[in-house]
């Protein structure tokens, strides 16, 4: 019975889970701020530019901005996902790495959607090359922060989401 017991602490103990309780001045937060606010501001920035050079929402015309293309739609795009990781800067903590995680998996998405699209009629944000390589780095640069600390399996001893993982739970 005992080793039953044993199996059934390993396996609850062995869930991976990225919800778990981060204090809130953890140095960690910092990390998670960090990667949140250099990404917001470079695409807020970017957006902004875009906006300023006046280039139609749906123009795909090859108009240019700090070396990407954009048009009118894609500026006031960058403008929203720059605020929201600021916002996520602001508020730290878990929900900074989680809004980091998930931003990076959907850049990701977006730069393989978008190669698809290139050269394609459908291709409404005017992708060009340059974007997709710069969605994948921004979406791997997002996923390294927010899964900083979270995510690996040499995790120190007085890391919270160790303790979290390796502390026994009371169970009912």
């Amino acid at each position: 019975m005992a080793a039953t017991h044993t199996i059934s602490q390993r396996l609850h103990h062995s869930r991976v889970s990225l919800n778990e309780h981060l204090p809130v001045d953890h140095r960690l937060s910092r990390v998670y701020r960090f990667g949140a606010g250099i990404m917001g501001l470079f695409l807020l920035v970017f957006g902004i530019l875009g906006l300023i050079h006046q280039i139609g929402f749906f123009d795909t015309g090859g108009d240019k901005v700090a070396g990407l293309n954009t048009n009118g739609t894609l500026s006031v795009l960058s403008i929203v996902v720059g605020l929201l990781l600021l916002f996520g800067m602001a508020k730290g903590g878990n929900f900074a790495s989680t809004l980091n995680i998930t931003l990076g998996i959907l850049f990701l998405i977006s730069g393989f959607v978008n190669l698809a699209l290139i050269g394609t009629p459908r291709n409404f944000l005017a992708f060009g090359m340059q974007n997709v390589l710069f969605s994948f780095v921004v979406g791997l640069l997002l996923m390294v922060f927010g899964m900083y600390g979270r995510v690996t399996g040499f995790l120190p001893h007085d890391n919270p989401y160790w303790k979290a993982r390796h502390e026994p739970h009371d169970e009912m």
